[in-house]
Formats: structure tokens, sequence, C-alpha cells
């Protein structure tokens, strides 16, 4: 059993260390360990090119034209049973070096579109996806910030996790941490969240999540979009309901059809899968119009972008 350590962190700054207190938590329980630092690779953000829903969906298997570390990256966390993520708050939320890993998840890491992915290659004789992309595995997540500002970060943690429906075992936020190598408590947490991952990860039929229990009863969220027409709306999973004050403490309730629409089933995947695929099929003639092109063109004549000038 492997555990993957990633710290999104400066070098030996709180976020490494606190990694590194939770991979010692889990390799006393026998696990093996592994830790890598983000900012040791090379890794680009992701350009919105759709090279990879192309291969997806035309049975080429499951690639990325950008050609940097993150591939490498990639085969350490299929490859690892359990993965800990230690990652500094910013701007309420995750560090951008985060982000950018979520964005060259996206579709190429999706479960229900590596499922499809399998199955038109296996009709067409193309070549399937990786197949350790569709293989369970637990993940935790450990936020770590200078004060109370951090509202956004849990729901990133959890959208990162819903892409590859990877099962989230705890999923904490470690507010006013400026000096947190000194809190013992917290260091103790940490610690506990490598055990119960490893632990996690030995029994993955009967892992379940261990942290607060949040809001959402479904994916345990606490952030919620508010429609004008009265709608709550999860962040995390996109189930539509209603939130409820009951003497203080707040309820999520929607109705159970719901759960087929949420963003981490397999049905929710496919529902979008296929909305994916009606809107680029009509956004594909759109492209082909002498419209669309000329509308472009008129663009691309009205101003060029700016760039700065070449050090000579």
């Amino acid at each position: 059993m492997k555990i993957l350590g990633v710290s999104a962190g400066t070098r030996s700054g709180s976020n490494d260390c606190m990694c590194t207190e939770a991979l010692m938590g889990a390799k006393s329980v026998g696990a093996e360990v592994e830790f890598i630092r983000l900012f040791d690779l090379n890794i680009n953000h992701c350009t919105g090119c759709v090279a990879c829903v192309n291969s997806i969906f035309n049975g080429r298997g499951n690639m990325c034209a950008i050609k940097d570390d993150f591939d490498w990256l990639l085969d350490k966390m299929l490859d690892a049973d359990g993965i800990i993520f230690s990652v500094p708050i910013f701007e309420k939320g995750a560090a951008g070096i985060f982000h950018t890993i979520m964005d060259r998840f996206g579709p190429r890491m999706d479960r229900g579109n590596n499922i499809i992915a399998t199955q038109i290659a296996e009709k067409l004789g193309g070549k399937i996806p990786d197949p350790r992309i569709l293989k369970d595995k637990v993940i935790s997540y450990m936020g770590i910030g200078g004060s109370d500002w951090m509202t956004r970060i849990e729901a990133d943690f959890g959208i990162h996790a819903l892409t590859p429906m990877w099962k989230t075992i705890d999923n904490e936020v470690f507010s006013w941490s400026l000096g947190i190598l000194s809190d013992q408590i917290k260091v103790q947490r940490a610690n506990q969240i490598g055990k119960n991952l490893a632990e996690a990860a030995k029994d993955l039929k009967n892992a379940v999540y261990q942290g607060d229990k949040g809001v959402c009863s479904h994916c345990h969220c606490r952030e919620f979009y508010f429609s004008t027409q009265g709608k709550a709306i999860c962040c995390q999973c996109g189930i539509e309901g209603v939130i409820n004050n009951n003497n203080g403490v707040y309820t999520f309730e929607f109705p159970e059809e719901q759960l087929r629409h949420a963003h981490d089933t397999l049905d929710g995947k496919f529902i979008h899968a296929a909305d994916i695929d009606t809107n680029n099929r009509r956004a594909g003639a759109l492209r082909g119009t002498s419209e669309y092109k000329e509308r472009v063109q008129a663009y691309r004549d009205f101003i060029a972008a700016s760039k700065p000038s070449e050090v000579k």
C-alpha cells in the first residue's frame, strides 16, 4: 500500500512539514510513502485546446498536448493507493498551482468520460485510456491559511476529487496557522489524517468520509449558490434544493431524484458528457458558417494583443 503526499507550499514551509507529518502517520500504520513538491515540477497551465476531449471521444486514448512534468505527476498519483494534498490558502481558496492541477485533470481525468472513451476505443479498435484512471482511490486534503479567510478551499478540494470520483477521507482547513508547527493539536491532526487515509486505502469498499459533515448531506460541502428563484445549489456536487435553518443549524434538503444529477455520480457525469457533446456539435456547426468566420476576422482586424518586448 502506497500513500503519496503532495505539497503546494514553499520548501520546508508549513505545507511541506504538515504533509510530511501526515505521511509519518500513514507510515506508522504500515504504508509505503512518497513525497512530492509541486514547485519542483514544471507544470504549465491548461490552454483549453480540447486535445484531450478529442482524443477521448475519438477512440485515441487519453492525451494532453502539453509536454511537461504533469504526466510524471499523474503517473505517480495513479500508482498510489491514497493521496494527500497540503495546499496554502490564497484569496479564500486553493493556491493557483493547485487550480492548475485541477484544470489539467479536467475532462481528461473525468471517470465518466473515461468509461465512455473505453467503450468507444473497444468499438473502434482504438487506444484504450489508462485503466488505472478507473480504479477506486482515496484522497485527503489539508488547506493551511494565515487567517480565517478560507471559505472556498474545501469546495476546491472536493471538485478536484469528484472529477476522477476518488473517495475523500478528510477535507481539513487549518485557519490562523502561520505558526502551525508550534500547535501540537494541529500537528497531531495532520498525523491522524495520514493514518485515516492509510487505513481507508487498506479497505476501499468500506472507506468513509472522516471529516466534518458540512451542510450538504451528499458531499459535505458548506458552499451554496442561491438563485433568484429560491433555489440553493451546492457549489461542489451541483445538487439543487433548499436551505433550512433549524434552531441555528443549517440543513440542505433536496429531492432524491437530484442524486442522479450530482456531479460526483456516474449518472450525473453521463448527463454532463451528453450535454457537452450536444453543445460541441452545435458549436462546431456554427464555427463553420461564414458569419462566424467574418466576425472572428473583424475582431482580429480591430486589435492585436500586446506582448512584452523581446530582451536582446
